[in-house]
């Protein structure tokens, strides 16, 4: 029989990190949520009320259930919060070197039987894992975001991961409502192995003036019937995130041209348009963290045929 997580904790409470306690509070796991600093806190605390008051405006959560939500939520700053809970899912930037720290301190910190998680996108987990005595018990559990709406999980294995700690990770996948995908673990595993190449093509084509940005996110979205376009995605991923991820996706996966990040991104990620949280990407936002598009100075002019 699979194991019942009661505890989970989350490390990290960005965008992707706060989507991830909101899916583990509703439905009813008790969550220890934790950041590096109390500020970051602030803001992980402020992202999950946004976006559970958003859920309660739109009718599809009842303010009681939100408040019961955010009730199985403790707040902490420091990973010594973590040290009873029985699985862990880290959330951090993409960067090995911080990752494989944090596995190391968490190593030490939590109960000896308790399951390490990493949300990397793109990292190896064996390399994640060997940070720690317990590799045996390193898992890559991957959402995608924003992780209280899309249902796919990937779930990753290396090649020392226990069986019961993948089948336990896949039956908490289903508690969640979500649909996993287990996979060996590779660079860009299945979803972004795929998408990112397409996403770089397509900041190729708005970077050569081959097309508008409208007009290249019309295209994917009225002809391939795909809800969002590849630049208004690149702004909800983070073009940050989306650079980190290409990078890492061509220095590790065969230098892959497809994955060799288009000068542009690193520009924008230079100059601080990270897309919605910055409030401007590719697009303008109404403030950062909105995904409200406001109109700048490449919008097509309204009069234009």
């Amino acid at each position: 029989m699979a194991r019942e997580f009661t505890s989970v904790g989350v490390v990290g409470l960005g965008t992707m990190g706060a989507g991830i306690v909101e899916v583990l509070a509703r439905n009813g796991i008790d969550v220890v949520a934790v950041e590096i600093s109390a500020a970051a806190l602030e803001r992980g605390q402020a992202t999950l009320t946004r976006s559970t008051d958003r859920a309660v405006a739109k009718g599809k959560l009842d303010p009681a259930d939100r408040d019961a939500l955010l009730g199985r939520v403790t707040f902490a700053v420091g990973l010594d919060a973590l040290h009873a809970v029985d699985l862990v899912i880290e959330a951090v930037p993409e960067h090995l070197d911080l990752k494989q720290r944090i596995f190391a301190e968490l190593d030490r910190v939590c109960k000896p039987d308790a399951i390490l998680a990493t949300n990397t996108s793109s990292l190896s987990v064996t390399e994640i894992s060997v940070a720690t005595s317990r590799p045996n018990q390193v898992i890559g559990i991957h959402f995608f975001n924003p992780a209280p709406v899309m249902k796919l999980v990937e779930v990753i294995r290396t090649v020392v991961t226990s069986a019961d700690v993948v089948a336990d990770v896949e039956a908490l996948c289903a508690r969640l409502g979500k649909v996993d995908v287990t996979i060996n673990d590779r660079a860009g595993f299945i979803a972004n192995a795929l998408l990112f190449g397409y996403l770089n093509h397509a900041v190729a084509l708005f970077e050569s003036n081959y097309a508008s940005r409208e007009d290249i996110d019309a295209a994917m979205k009225l002809g391939c019937g795909l809800p969002m376009g590849p630049l208004a995605l690149m702004d909800l991923i983070g073009v940050d995130t989306a650079y980190e991820i290409l990078d890492t996706m061509y220095r590790r996966g065969g230098r892959d041209r497809r994955h060799a990040p288009v000068p542009l991104i690193k520009q924008m990620v230079t100059a601080g348009l990270l897309g919605r949280k910055s409030g401007r990407g590719f697009y303008t936002y109404e403030r950062p963290g909105s995904p409200v598009v406001v109109p700048d100075e490449a919008t097509p002019d309204a009069d234009q045929a």
